[in-house]
């Protein structure tokens, strides 16, 4: 159980706020407390939301495939073995 005291003005803006979102007082002050708590906790990169780095990826893959140009080549010469093997079938 929490209890506080508003000032008038702070009451009003709280009035408005729950008739505005139709909600009850508790409700909201769980869901701004927990928005605070994640506001405090660290950003997830997007490889952790991802779940971490791919395993096995890259194990077989040439050195050079940093530049552009030579990743393109390599998924171009993919698509063309992978195409005569589907034509091959």
């Amino acid at each position: 159980m929490l209890s506080i005291q508003l000032d008038p003005e702070t009451e009003a803006y709280l009035t408005e706020i729950l008739s505005a979102e139709k909600t009850t007082s508790s409700e909201l002050l769980k869901r701004l407390i927990y928005e605070h708590w994640l506001s405090l906790k660290p950003r997830q990169t997007l490889i952790e939301r991802r779940g971490g780095h791919p395993q096995h990826l890259l194990q077989d893959a040439p050195s050079n495939l940093s530049l552009r140009e030579n990743r393109k080549k390599a998924v171009s010469e993919y698509i063309k073995q992978r195409h005569q093997k589907i034509q091959s079938e």
